[in-house]
Parts: C-alpha cells; structure tokens; sequence
C-alpha cells in the first residue's frame, strides 16, 4: 500500500489529483473552526460536553465536531444528502424524469440542478430549526435580524460545503461527500481518545470495559472490510467462433456481484433521514407532539434503532437497483456469446441474476444494520455514551478509506498500461520507419 502511494506521487496527473483532495479537506476542516456571528461558542461548548450521545452529538459527528462550535459549516452534508434520497425516490416514481436520467447527459444535469435546488430548501429548514434550538436552550438571544444572519450563514456554509464536494468528487480521488464525512469522522478520533482516557483516569471507565471496546472495535473492522470486500462470482463461458482463420472466444470467466453492492450509502441515507424528523420537531420542542418526537428519534431508542435497520435494509436494495442492471448484462454477455452454465441466454439469465443478487443483498443490509448497530447497543451496555464513535461511523471510514484506496490502484493500473502502450507504439513506429 505504502508503494502505491509512492508511486501516486511520482506520477504528475495523479499527484495534481491527490493535493487537491487534501486542500479541499482542509478548507472542509478550516470551515468548522471558523465562527457563526452572534452565537455563544463557550455556552455550545458546555452543552456538549454535558450531553449525552443525543441527536445533535450524531449531527456533530459528521459534521467534524462543527456543531459544536456552531462554526458556518454546522449542517455538513445533511442537506445535499437529503435532497439526493428525495431525488432518487421521485425517479423511481416519475417515468419522466427516469428518462431524463437515462437519455441524454443534459437531462442528467437538469436532475443535479434540481437536487442542488432542494439542498437549498433542505439547508434552510435545518438552518431554521437550529437556531430555533439554540434560541430556546439561552444560548442565543438576538433580534430576527441576527436570527435571519445565522440561517443564511448556516445555509450558504451548506451549499459551500456541497460545491466542495461537487469539486472533490470531479477533480480529486475519490467521492467528494463521502470524503468529506470522512474526513469529519476522522478529525474526532484524537479527541475521542483522549476523552476516553480521561474517562479511564478518573475512574468513569472500567478497563476490562475498554478492552471489550477495543476487541469488539477491531471486530467491526473486520467485519466492515469483509462485507465490502465480499463477492459472489458467477461462471459465465464464451462460446467459440470463428471470424476468417482466427478463433475467437472459448475462455471461461466470472461475473463478481459484491455482496454489499451499495456501500456506505445505505448507513449515510438512513443516517441523514432520521435526522430531519427530529429537526422538523425541534420547532415544537414546548408541546407534547414535538417532545414525543424528539425523543422517538433520539439514537439508541428502540424505534431508532428499528427505523434505522428497517431504512439501511430499504436503501441498499434501493440503491442496489440503481446502479446495478442485470438486463444490461444479460444483454451483453448474449451479444458476445457469453453464457451462464445451466442458465440460457437472455431473460432467463437477467432472472437468473437478479435472482441471486436479491439474495446476497438481503444478506448484506442485513450483516451491514448488525455491523452498524453492534457498537451502538454496547455503548449503552457498557455506559459509554460520551465516546460515540459506533458502527455507522467505523463503517463510513473503512468503506470510504476502501474506495478511494481501490481508485487510486485504479489510476495507477491504467496509467501503467498508458505507460506500456507508449512504449509499445513508440518500437512500431521506429520498426515502420526503419
């Protein structure tokens, strides 16, 4: 791995790709630590620090600890991904825009203009509710002007974190959101190591409960490496055929369906969905309605944890449908003569496929909610509410560490064979000319 980054920055287009990734990270982080005009940053502060692993410690988590500090990047991603999941709902739903995203890379753009759209709708409504939050708590008692300064501040720290990941994602390494989560979970880690040890100091953590932690952390990175790393491969042989005097075809090969075919996008959407209840009812925190909702959707409650196995099950056979399509390979593997043994070509093969497929996916959302839930359940076991770095967040780091790592593997190999067929057309033309 050490050499693959060695040679990553040997190679001028790759390294270009690589610094721009971490200057975007660093003005991501940059963005946390700079202030919100009119909030209390020490009173936030003291609110988290006493608080208990709550809905707004799970906002803080990803959005790098900025919440906290109440900094212009506070709402993170949650907007830009709620605004996705609505998009990629109402494509399902409407023929109209399926064929918008399926004809022409201009229909493809109107569905990005209008997703940036509702991230604008989405930011203002969470910008709304958290000021209303940080309103009734004391921490903030300014006029409507100030309340009317920190939503646009809070909204267009959204959309300025949603164009950083835009340009992540079309001229760095890797997915620019996820990076970005990423990067906010990982950012926490030193501070919740220390935490931990105070804890452990002062006598608030038993040790043999910290090494349980330990193992039980390791084994979830186990885990999370295994089911994204997961396959199950299908046979597919090519039939021979004879084009002129050549023989073409003949060879046995597989066809790799991963096991979690959708990655950490499942645990990112059911993650963000259960945020918004609680924001929406943030507004009406006083009456019985909104405290009953505020506490339904509060992580580590039973119906949390039901809705979120129930919503990581749904979104990655959701997901799973989206960018994986057995018709098209079906399709191509009857073109070229390709066949599954026991299987005949076409429909009977797309069943066949979508068939299994169905099968490994209901076996990996549901290893993937067990994976994402296990930490969480014994945090609360073992009292250990203040350190709330849990499954889901363990499963974003080694599922986005994973793929940007295979990515850039993936630009090295084709810049080798780049390499290979310069040198290559560099002999024939020398061979031509002599």
């Amino acid at each position: 791995m050490f050499g693959a980054f060695g040679d990553a920055f040997r190679l001028p287009d790759l390294k270009r790709r690589i610094l721009f990734t971490l200057a975007i990270l660093f003005i991501f982080r940059l963005g946390a630590y700079i202030p919100t005009p009119g909030v209390d940053r020490a009173a936030m502060a003291n609110l988290f620090s006493g608080s208990g692993g709550g809905v707004m410690d799970f906002l803080n988590l990803f959005s790098g600890g900025a919440l906290s500090r109440f900094g212009i990047f506070s709402l993170g991603v949650a907007p830009y991904i709620n605004s996705s999941i609505v998009m990629q709902l109402l494509v399902v739903i409407f023929p109209f825009l399926e064929k918008l995203q399926k004809d022409s890379s201009d229909g493809r753009k109107k569905l990005v203009q209008w997703t940036r759209y509702g991230s604008v709708l989405f930011a203002v409504v969470q910008a709304i509710g958290m000021t209303a939050w940080i309103g009734n708590l004391g921490i903030f008692s300014g006029s409507f002007f100030d309340a009317f300064m920190i939503v646009v501040t809070l909204t267009a720290g959204s959309l300025a974190v949603m164009w950083l990941g835009e340009e992540l994602s079309d001229h760095g390494i890797g997915n620019g959101i996820s990076l970005l989560i990423f990067a906010g979970i990982v950012a926490r880690i030193p501070e919740a190591i220390i935490q931990t040890w105070n804890m452990v100091a002062l006598g608030e953590l038993n040790v043999i409960a910290l090494l349980v932690g330990l193992v039980l952390m390791v084994a979830v990175v186990a885990g999370c490496i295994l089911l994204q790393e997961g396959q199950r491969r299908l046979p597919v042989q090519y039939a021979k055929r004879v084009v002129g005097n050549k023989v073409y075809g003949g060879q046995s090969t597989f066809i790799p369906l991963k096991v979690n075919q959708a990655g950490v996008i499942p645990i990112i959407f059911a993650s963000s969905l259960l945020i918004f209840p609680y924001t929406i009812a943030s507004y009406f925190r006083d009456s019985t309605v909104g405290s009953f909702i505020m506490n339904l959707f509060t992580p580590n409650t039973v119906f949390y944890i039901l809705c979120n196995i129930a919503l990581i099950i749904f979104f990655s056979y959701f997901y799973t449908a989206v960018v994986f399509n057995p018709s098209d390979i079906a399709s191509n593997m009857k073109k070229y003569g390709g066949f599954i043994l026991g299987i005949r070509p076409g429909q009977p093969t797309s069943d066949y496929i979508t068939k299994v497929m169905e099968r490994i996916t209901l076996a990996g959302a549901v290893f993937l909610a067990i994976i994402a839930l296990i930490p969480n359940v014994m945090s609360s076991v073992l009292n250990v509410r203040s350190f709330y770095f849990g499954g889901t967040a363990v499963l974003i780091v080694v599922g986005v560490a994973l793929d940007t790592i295979n990515q850039i593997e993936a630009q090295l190999l084709m810049r080798h064979y780049d390499g290979i067929l310069k040198k290559s057309g560099g002999k024939s033309g020398s061979l031509l000319r002599a």
